[in-house]
């Protein structure tokens, strides 16, 4: 099976989904787009937007719709509904702090940067290190000892706050181990270094 996953020539929606494909060996094609090329070929995808994973012929947009699709694949969707309801509540709080964290990044980065990480981002992450305790008292990995596509959405999203603010795991035991975990994994230790050399940046703004 053949895949490739176009997305612009930053990290942003696509990296969780780069990270699954790098960290399970799954070979892809990916597929980096400049910004300025995107409205020439915007007409060519489902909703007019990225990113846009080709599995074969067929063609999925939505972010946590690759993830879900690619996770129901390659079995890391846990293994009952429980698993699956589970590591889904994750996924969507993800989504939840990266729509405050774009919101704050592309509006209002100048003005809002100090007050969302000092009284935004504390509530939230000491939501998942509430959640993440639930399971093997946290830790491994978010299901306990299996690997989930949700483990590859909270690390991203942890590492983009870590950017943002470097210390702002050092009150969270459990997620700041739960980062060093997933970044020690061989695959993604070599993908990671690679991508943090290239200085790819995270967002389409020059923000961070």
């Amino acid at each position: 099976m053949s895949y490739k996953l176009t997305y612009f020539s930053i990290r942003g929606l696509a990296e969780p989904i780069r990270l699954f494909l790098v960290d399970q060996d799954i070979k892809f094609i990916d597929d980096r787009i400049a910004k300025d090329d995107f409205s020439s070929i915007k007409s060519q995808f489902q909703f007019g937007q990225l990113p846009c994973l080709y599995d074969g012929d067929q063609q999925i947009v939505q972010s946590g719709a690759i993830l879900r699709h690619l996770a129901r694949k390659y079995n890391l969707n846990g293994e009952n509904e429980m698993e699956t309801t589970y590591i889904d509540m994750f996924c969507e709080g993800v989504r939840d702090l990266h729509v405050k964290y774009t919101r704050m990044i592309y509006m209002a980065y100048e003005t809002e940067k100090d007050p969302y990480i000092k009284s935004i981002l504390p509530g939230e992450l000491a939501k998942f290190e509430k959640l993440l305790a639930t399971r093997g008292n946290g830790r491994n990995l978010i299901l306990g000892d299996k690997i989930s596509y949700a483990d590859y959405a909270l690390f991203e999203e942890l590492d983009v706050h870590q950017i943002l603010d470097p210390h702002c795991l050092d009150k969270f035991p459990l997620l700041k181990a739960f980062h060093q975990r997933m970044k020690d994994r061989p695959k993604l230790k070599e993908y990671c270094e690679k991508r943090d050399a290239a200085k790819v940046p995270v967002n389409g703004n020059g923000k961070q």
